[in-house]
């Protein structure tokens, strides 16, 4: 029971965490262009730097 007093705390900080970088990514634009990223992996377009 001792062990609750200190997994709580800190499953409720993990967890405030998740949800910090959650909103953050979405604040971001981070899911704005879902369908784009999924398009350029199948283009075929060259995009190899010039060397």
């Amino acid at each position: 029971m001792n062990m609750l007093i200190f997994l709580i705390p800190i499953a409720l900080f993990l967890g405030g965490l998740g949800l910090f970088a959650f909103l953050w990514s979405l604040k971001s634009g981070q899911y704005e262009d879902l369908d784009g990223a999924a398009w350029r992996v199948i283009s075929e377009a060259d995009d190899k730097p010039d060397a």
